[in-house]
C-alpha cells in the first residue's frame, strides 16, 4: 500500500461490521483510518456497482473532507461490554417471550390446569410449572400441554440464570474500568454500559458537543423553539402556536382582539362566520316579547347578538 507513495488517510466502510477488522489492523499498523459512509446512490446508477467504483469513492470522500468520523477503536473492555450487552438482549427478549407464551397457552389449557395456576404470580407461576411431573400418552392434550408448559418454564430459569451471570460480568467490568461512573447515583449497570459502548474505547474521537448530543443529556429543542409569547401555547418540536383560549367577537365585547389567521383557511371561515352570524340576526326580532329578556338591548342586523353592540 505505501509503495505508491505516502498514505495520508484510509477510508473504510463499514467499520461497524465487516470493516471492523481491516480498520483495527490498519490502526495498529500506525495508519490514519476514516469511516466511510455508503457509497453515493447516483454514482451507482450512472456507473454501476462494482468494488474499484466504491473504493474510488471512498477516498474521494475522504480526500475532499467529507468523510471525517473516526471509527471505534473495538480492542478493549468497551467491546467486551457491548459483546454482552448482546447476549443480554437476545436473553431479555427470549425470557419475556416464554413467558407470554406460557400465558397464552394457559388461556386455551383444559381447566384443570387453568383453575390451580389461575391466582399465582409470574416468579411463582413458573417455580410450579417445572416441578411438576406430568405423565400419561403425549396425544392426550392435558399431558401434552402440561409437558410443553414444563419445559417452557425449565427454558425461563436457564434465561433468568444467564441474565444474572451476564449482569455479575458487566458489573465486574464496570468496576474496574469505570467506578466512577458507576458510583453515580441514578447509574446502574444497564445505564453505564450503554454510555461506554456508544463512547467506545476511544473516547477522544468524540471532539464536540454536536457528536455527544445523541446520548448526553443535552435539550431535545433549540431555544427558538420555545413557547412564544401572546400566542398561546406551543406544540412540542414545532414552535407552532396553538388558538389562544380566550374567546373574540368581531364587535370586541371579548377581553381581546381578533387574533390574526394562523392557519391556513382562517379568512375563509370568518367570512363564512360572519355571514351566518349576519344571516340569523336578521331573522331574529328586534325585542323579544319575554319578560326573561328585556334586560337585553334590541338587536339589529348591524349589532352583535350577544352583546348588541355594533358589529364590526
Amino acid at each position: 500500500m505505501t509503495g505508491f507513495g505516502p498514505v495520508l488517510a484510509i477510508g473504510v466502510e463499514g467499520t461497524g461490521s465487516y470493516g471492523a477488522e481491516l480498520s483495527r489492523v490498519l490502526s495498529h499498523e500506525g495508519m490514519h483510518v476514516v469511516e466511510v459512509m455508503r457509497p453515493n446512490r447516483q454514482a451507482r446508477r450512472l456507473q454501476g456497482k462494482s468494488d474499484p467504483l466504491d473504493a474510488y469513492q471512498a477516498a474521494e470522500s475522504v480526500l475532499a473532507g467529507h468523510a471525517t468520523a473516526t471509527p471505534k477503536s473495538r480492542d478493549g473492555a468497551v467491546e467486551s461490554l457491548r459483546v454482552l450487552r448482546a447476549e443480554r438482549s437476545t436473553a431479555m427478549r427470549a425470557r419475556i417471550a416464554v413467558m407470554a407464551q406460557v400465558k397464552a397457552i394457559l388461556v386455551t389449557a383444559p381447566e384443570t390446569l387453568r383453575a390451580k395456576y389461575r391466582a399465582m404470580t409470574s416468579p411463582a407461576l413458573m417455580a410450579a410449572l417445572e416441578k411438576t411431573r406430568p405423565s400419561g400418552a403425549p396425544s392426550e392434550p392435558l399431558t401434552s400441554t402440561a409437558t410443553v408448559l414444563k419445559r417452557l418454564a425449565v427454558r425461563y430459569r436457564h434465561l433468568h440464570h444467564e441474565l444474572a451471570l451476564i449482569d455479575a460480568e458487566l458489573d465486574a467490568i464496570l468496576a474496574l474500568h469505570a467506578p466512577m461512573l458507576r458510583d453515580l447515583q441514578g447509574v446502574g449497570t444497564d445505564v453505564a454500559s450503554q454510555l461506554l459502548v456508544t463512547v467506545g474505547d476511544n473516547p477522544e474521537r468524540v471532539t464536540s458537543e454536536r457528536s455527544s448530543r445523541p446520548w448526553s443529556a443535552s435539550p431535545p429543542f433549540p431555544p427558538h423553539r420555545e413557547r412564544q409569547p401572546g400566542t398561546g401555547s406551543a406544540e412540542p418540536g414545532t414552535g407552532r402556536p396553538t388558538r389562544p383560549s380566550t374567546p373574540w367577537s368581531s364587535c370586541g365585547c371579548a377581553t381581546t382582539a381578533r387574533p390574526a389567521a394562523m392557519w391556513p383557511g382562517d379568512d375563509r371561515k370568518e367570512k363564512a362566520r360572519r355571514k351566518s352570524c349576519a344571516a340569523s340576526n336578521a331573522t331574529s326580532p328586534g325585542k323579544s316579547t319575554n319578560s326573561s329578556f328585556t334586560r337585553n338591548p334590541p338587536r339589529t342586523p348591524d349589532h352583535c347578538g350577544r352583546c348588541g353592540q355594533p358589529s364590526t
